[in-house]
């Protein structure tokens, strides 16, 4: 049980920062929703969106394929490093030019070709952030990712700040996002350096092409994830136009804030599950099997109490011109739950080399998620892109606990069970909430009671999860 310690050690790294990211995320969502206007706020959006669905091609998942290499091999991270980084520099430019080529194919208008070619300039320095991270985790150092994250979300949410009070518009919120992330980079690129290795540079022609074939399986599913999780905010400005945009993006900013956890979970668990695949595959399936059952504790109560407090939430952080976003996040919030379902089966199949698979899934759930909001965006608007982005979600965690059963990993019959009563325990919580009518601020509160104590009288917590706890309070 060392490696749930060093788990942990480094959760609490990145569990901290990550604090820090959701509180400042909050504070700069709300503060740029209001400035901007539902509007501008789609602007923003589609900028984003376009961008971080085309960022692949800033990287082509060899980043993905350098922490998974280095993880189980220290000694090959300066050779990784001293080729990827000049690789991805190659890669930058040939992104941005095709950005600006889809931009005028999409004969978008002046203030949206300017602000998404600033917003792919951030992406790509966020791209050299993310190796450096990457590098990070594989060598279980979360302790500097989670100070480079602090620096860059409280740099962030300052340039943000300026930017509004001195009247920026869209122009100046996109300069902040860039000068956060490049002085993120030169802290970062400073400890890996410093602390964790020197990188041999070198255009190794041959190696560089070896690297970037072998990493065509992660580029793939990023690229089509990127496409799923980001094409409803671009088709929605297509379709309908900014002002629908605006009330999707704020909601789905929300959400994000939320997801934050997720990426808490993935860059700590997927170097250990890379090496319990090696080493003990007992343990990966184990660490499988607690990690849904964690996350559901948390998300599926949120969710339920989410629902019915929804127009409370929107009307608190945005004000009354964004009521319309009540239903929509509503229906997005279930999105979080089946996102760290799938989350967790992603790291299993990648961290057991299948990653092939985890790329068939996300080809099936972006068709299915593009055909079905051309059907449901022009007659439901927002409301029909966060239908589809559920139902899409349902579709990936169907498909890939038939692959995961297929390859072998079968959980064991009480992880069901555990979900089951969290879900029951978490209906009961609705129900309580919903006849009670009470104040959010009062549910808040007596909500966190009522639900943890079903949680104990359910039983949800056995033995091993109370081993696992004092293990991380180093009292076993």
């Amino acid at each position: 049980m060392s490696q749930v310690k060093t788990i942990f050690k480094n959760m609490s790294w990145l569990l901290i920062s990550q604090i820090i990211a959701s509180i400042c995320g909050f504070i700069w969502t709300i503060l740029m929703a209001r400035y901007l206007g539902v509007s501008k706020y789609g602007i923003f959006g589609f900028a984003v969106s376009l961008t971080g669905m085309m960022s692949i091609l800033f990287d082509l998942g060899i980043g993905i394929h350098s922490v998974r290499h280095i993880a189980t091999n220290y000694n090959s991270a300066p050779k990784y490093l001293g080729n990827v980084i000049p690789l991805k520099g190659l890669f930058s430019v040939m992104g941005f030019i095709a950005i600006l080529i889809v931009l005028i194919i999409m004969k978008s208008n002046e203030i949206t070709i300017i602000v998404t070619l600033l917003f792919a300039i951030e992406q790509i320095i966020k791209k050299f952030v993310e190796l450096l991270n990457a590098t990070f985790q594989a060598f279980e150092e979360g302790k500097y990712q989670g100070i480079g994250n602090t620096i860059l979300n409280t740099l962030l949410l300052v340039f943000i700040l300026i930017a509004i009070y001195t009247d920026m518009d869209l122009y100046g919120i996109a300069v902040a996002y860039i000068l956060a992330n490049v002085i993120a980079l030169l802290y970062e690129y400073y400890v890996l350096k410093k602390y964790i290795t020197q990188p041999n540079y070198e255009f190794d022609t041959s190696f560089c092409k070896k690297i970037t074939i072998a990493s065509i399986p992660f580029a793939a599913t990023v690229i089509l994830s990127s496409i799923y999780y980001s094409i409803d905010i671009v088709m929605l400005t297509n379709i309908v136009g900014d002002y629908a945009t605006g009330i999707y993006n704020a909601t789905y900013k929300l959400i994000s804030v939320l997801t934050l956890f997720y990426s808490v979970y993935t860059a700590v668990i997927f170097p250990v599950m890379s090496k319990f695949y090696k080493n003990d595959e007992k343990m990966l399936l184990t660490s499988y099997e607690k990690s849904i059952k964690y996350l559901m504790i948390i998300i599926i109560p949120l969710a339920v109490s989410t629902m019915i407090y929804s127009t409370d939430i929107i009307h608190l952080f945005y004000g009354s011109e964004y009521d319309s976003a009540s239903s929509v996040l509503s229906i997005l919030i279930w999105t979080v739950c089946l996102l760290f379902i799938s989350g967790a089966g992603n790291t299993l199949l990648n961290a057991s080399h299948k990653e092939i698979s985890v790329t068939y899934i996300y080809l099936i759930a972006a068709i299915f998620n593009v055909v079905l909001n051309l059907i449901l965006i022009p007659k439901y608007s927002y409301n029909g892109a966060a239908i589809t982005t559920v139902l899409s979600d349902v579709i990936i965690v169907i498909i890939q606990t038939y692959i995961i059963y297929k390859i072998g990993h079968r959980p064991d019959r009480k992880l069901y069970v555990d979900i089951l009563k969290i879900i029951i325990g978490s209906t009961i919580l609705g129900i309580a909430l919903f006849f009670l009518n009470l104040n959010m601020w009062v549910a808040i509160p007596v909500g966190i009671i009522i639900y943890f104590l079903l949680i104990y009288l359910l039983r949800v917590f056995d033995d091993d999860d109370t081993y696992v706890l004092k293990e991380i309070l180093g009292k076993n």
